[in-house]
């Protein structure tokens, strides 16, 4: 019965990890994941047609600026705590 779980789980795995990359892709997002935090970020869309894919468009003027696009830049970013970080040499625990 547990070797047959584990089969389960271990064929469960490579098929969620592609559906999560996909559905990621799909969404414009970007994934960055360490032991301590998920990190979810929105990434700039290729398709958009103020942008095209570059993030942002420079403002005419004296000095001129990048200016972010809309099509990412006013979406959320989504961070998960996993482990709590570490505190430093220098800090004190309390």
């Amino acid at each position: 019965m547990r070797a047959r779980t584990a089969a389960l789980v271990a064929a469960a795995v490579p098929v969620t990890v592609a559906a999560a990359a996909a559905v990621l892709k799909a969404g414009h997002w970007t994934l960055y994941a360490d032991r301590h935090r998920i990190h979810l970020t929105p990434a700039a869309r290729r398709s958009c047609p103020d942008c095209r894919g570059a993030g942002g468009r420079w403002t005419s003027g004296l000095f001129p600026e990048m200016q972010a696009c809309d099509c990412w830049a006013n979406r959320r970013e989504l961070r998960i705590r996993l482990l709590p970080l570490p505190a430093t040499a220098y800090e004190p625990p309390f």
